[in-house]
């Protein structure tokens, strides 16, 4: 029964969504303001838009959220990067934040290109110059999107290796390798990826296993950037010096 259970709710397990903002993205990001993003399967989904607000470097920031919350619990992540001079686009998940939809691997997947469509087709951004922001689950979304679309650069925040190992870190009486639905194998993916890489992780995470981010830096031959003391939805992880400082090696370049 337990394994029945498991199997039947287990990406209300895997997926932690919040609903939508209190507030108004000009009122969470300088400049903020709200697009809307069509998916190829025929969904409307809002996500929230902030322009460089330090010196403009040409970039522009496509933030892929983790398992939990919204778009307004990311804006900070946003405006720090945006203060470097690169652009940043918030996105938000089928389910998450109000939007229609239910998370699964390839919904995200989906949702991930539809945001690389607006950016690159609709508001220019030369792809080249495009960068991707994974935040752990997301890390997984950021390397398929890297795999399937011309990006510039990848920054992976607290990646896992794959959602069966994760599994296996919290839910250890369970088989998971054989009842999870959706995989994100980051590990063994991301070797492929074919643009520059770079990890930012916790030693002290107690969520995602610091090991697990150093594999995933391992496979794709990327720098690990550590940040000591650091829980893993603490703000030094979140937006802290070290994160953006990651970020700007690729915006930079």
């Amino acid at each position: 029964m337990v394994l029945v259970l498991a199997w039947a709710f287990q990406r209300q397990l895997v997926y932690l969504p919040s609903g939508a903002p209190a507030a108004a993205p000009e009122r969470a990001l300088d400049g903020g303001s709200a697009v809307t993003l069509r998916t190829e399967d025929g969904l409307d989904l809002t996500a929230w838009y902030a322009p460089p607000t330090g010196r403009p470097t040409g970039a522009t920031v496509l933030v892929l959220p983790g398992n939990a919350g919204n778009r307004a619990a990311r804006a900070p992540l946003a405006g720090a990067i945006a203060a470097t001079g690169s652009a940043v686009l918030l996105l938000e998940y089928r389910g998450y934040g109000g939007n229609p939809g239910s998370p699964t691997e390839d919904g995200l997947a989906a949702d991930a290109r539809a945001a690389h469509t607006h950016l690159v087709d609709e508001r220019r951004v030369d792809p080249a110059r495009l960068v991707l922001f994974g935040e752990s689950l997301g890390g997984g979304v950021a390397t398929r999107l890297a795999l399937e679309r011309p990006v510039g650069g990848l920054v992976l925040r607290s990646p896992f290796t794959s959602l069966a190992d994760m599994a296996a870190v919290h839910y250890p009486f369970l088989p998971g390798t054989l009842l999870l639905r959706d995989r994100f194998p980051v590990r063994d993916t991301v070797g492929a990826v074919p643009v520059p890489v770079v990890v930012v992780a916790g030693p002290d995470d107690a969520t995602v296993p610091f090991t697990q981010s150093t594999a995933v830096a391992d496979a794709a031959g990327a720098p690990v950037v550590p940040v000591p003391g650091a829980g893993h939805n603490d703000p030094e992880l979140g937006h802290g010096p070290e994160v953006v400082a990651a970020v700007v090696r690729l915006t930079g370049r």
